[in-house]
């Protein structure tokens, strides 16, 4: 098993703060005889209708020398493992969490902004002092 994000608790608890049930942790992901794990899998009950969201989180804390390299990074993880659910048939929307401060350098300057215009990703972005989410791209 690979090791935990710096973020992955706080991430957790800002889930739950926002009505989230932490269904897995980690959640398993397994194509062929390869077997990889995403950080978290949530589900919570939309009154209105009655039924379950589900989501899949994978917690990243851009943290290396560059913000570009993490992000290609990230990206990278967040694809393979968007297409490896699509294999599964999960049912489950794949979710990048960040930090507001990784959200503002990140995806507020053209290079992450044209991720999130061409729905490439979508983001929990998260306040790391507080514990709670601040915003989901796309709401």
């Amino acid at each position: 098993m690979s090791a935990r994000d710096i973020y992955h608790n706080t991430v957790r608890l800002a889930l739950e703060k926002d009505g989230w049930t932490i269904t897995h942790d980690p959640f398993p992901l397994q194509i062929g005889k390869k077997r990889l794990s995403a950080d978290l899998g949530a589900e919570r009950l939309i009154s209105a209708e009655k039924e379950l969201q589900k989501i899949v989180v994978e917690v990243k804390s851009f943290v290396g020398q560059s913000d570009v390299k993490d992000l290609q990074q990230a990206l990278g993880q967040y694809v393979l493992y968007r297409q490896i659910l699509n294999q599964m048939e999960v049912e489950r929307v794949l979710y990048l969490a960040v930090s507001q401060p990784t959200f503002n350098s990140v995806f507020t300057i053209e290079l992450g902004q044209i991720l999130l215009k061409n729905q490439i990703v979508r983001l929990i972005v998260f306040d790391d002092e507080s514990e709670v989410i601040v915003k989901w791209i796309p709401d």
